[in-house]
């Protein structure tokens, strides 16, 4: 997860009504995420060929006030993943912005460290990795890394005006400490203008985090 500091006005555009931006002290971010699908499932059933695959995705974060509680969750740019037939059930199920392209990973163990590097190409070949130690660490409450990891629901665009919310489940995850990081990525090409600027932007933090068991709900309307 590579984590950016950006301008509140770039991701307006982008909200779903009834959502509004959240913000860690005060401080917008959006995350470029590079994870892999393990064991998965649709409806209960595994569908060959598309049971464990890559998907990057370039995410911020939003919350939603129902009653006097907040639900926190993501708003993807865009979701990447190497099957058509994937980004056209994520599409249609959740109306999301997925995009096929080849893509490939790598998990290294070497000594007492984690490599591990996702790519994918349009035009070029891009690629997002990092280096981590080989020992997990709790996540701290309050952190930065709580904030990027509990959000628990995700929230699109379903019609004009209206708004799809489909929950995540999954349990508190922890940490590696990062040791290094490369993010070699045409933002400009891939997500569009406004993001041209993260090609040469330092990301605020990186870090690598343990996965977990997850469910998505049907997404319902609000």
């Amino acid at each position: 997860m590579a984590n950016y500091v950006i301008d509140e006005k770039i991701l307006q555009k982008y909200l779903p009504n009834r959502t509004e931006l959240d913000l860690w002290q005060g401080r917008c971010y959006i995350s470029l995420i590079g994870f892999m699908f393990m064991e998965t499932r649709l409806f209960g059933l595994k569908i060959p060929f598309h049971v464990n695959f890559e998907e990057v995705n370039l995410r911020f974060y939003v919350r939603h006030l129902v009653g006097n509680e907040w639900k926190r969750g993501v708003v993807f740019i865009k979701e990447i993943v190497p099957r058509p037939a994937l980004s056209f059930v994520a599409n249609t199920l959740y109306n999301e912005h997925y995009e096929t392209m080849p893509m490939k990973h790598c998990w290294e163990r070497i000594g007492n460290t984690l490599n591990v590097e996702y790519q994918w190409k349009k035009k070029t070949w891009n690629a997002f990795s990092v280096l981590t130690e080989d020992q997990l660490s709790p996540i701290s409450p309050g952190s930065e890394e709580e904030f990027i990891t509990e959000h628990y629901w995700g929230y699109t665009e379903s019609t004009p005006g209206r708004t799809s919310e489909y929950g995540v489940a999954h349990p508190r995850w922890e940490v590696y400490k990062t040791l290094g990081y490369s993010v070699k990525v045409n933002f400009k090409d891939i997500y569009g203008h406004e993001f041209a600027f993260l090609q040469h932007e330092k990301p605020a933090s990186v870090f690598l985090a343990e996965g977990s068991e997850v469910s998505v709900k049907k997404g319902v309307e609000l």
